[in-house]
């Protein structure tokens, strides 16, 4: 669990040699070949000669992997930064067949949406928290701000409807707030999978 935290360090796109690895995550080489080894039979990363190939999701997968077995959200959480949250957030869209944007600017006002996706019409728009805790004062002013987002979305974009949303990396006790989900990143697969079937309780 401690040695793929430290792993999470090493993981850069494109590719790495094993010594690289070693000096970015501060471990003994054996050390580090333990560590590619077990993130691969997890389905991240691949050896290519002499390389190990990441992509640009494989650093969040093997923080979400570590959260699974045990390590400190708080921990894991100092290692990501937000385009790490981001490219997860998109990948995991995209592998649901949405069609899906990052950085998303608007005009008059300005706003910008950290991910959005559309499928068959209807659009989810994400904000990414991936800090590890917000308080319930601060995720519902993250909620008011993300349906202001989508209102003026909606008004410009030509959509049947636009469903707010907040992805984060640390699972809370609420699951709606004001029938906006709070979604933990390792559970927007299944949100995706059931989004048509939840429209109804879903603010848009």
């Amino acid at each position: 669990m401690q040695t793929l935290v430290r792993g999470i360090q090493g993981i850069i796109p494109g590719g790495i040699s094993v010594t690289d690895f070693s000096m970015a995550t501060q471990t003994s080489r054996e050390l580090s070949v333990e560590i590619l080894d077990n993130l691969m039979k997890n389905g991240i990363g691949t050896y290519e000669d002499d390389l190990v190939k990441f992509g640009e999701a494989d650093r969040l997968k093997t923080s979400i992997l570590a959260i699974s077995m045990g390590a400190p959200v708080e921990e894991v959480s100092k290692c990501l930064n937000w385009q790490d949250f981001e490219s997860l957030t998109a990948e995991i869209l995209l592998s649901r067949d949405f069609e899906t944007s990052r950085n998303v600017i608007l005009t008059k006002p300005r706003m910008q949406i950290d991910v959005v996706g559309i499928k068959s019409g209807i659009a989810v728009l994400i904000d990414c928290k991936h800090w590890s805790r917000m308080s319930q004062s601060t995720l519902e002013t993250a909620v008011r701000k993300q349906v202001e987002r989508t209102k003026h979305y909606v008004s410009r974009e030509k959509v049947q409807a636009a469903v707010p949303a907040i992805v984060t990396l640390y699972q809370y006790e609420a699951r709606f707030i004001d029938r906006v989900p709070i979604i933990p990143i390792f559970q927007l697969d299944a949100f995706c999978e059931e989004f048509y079937g939840n429209l109804e309780g879903l603010h848009a």
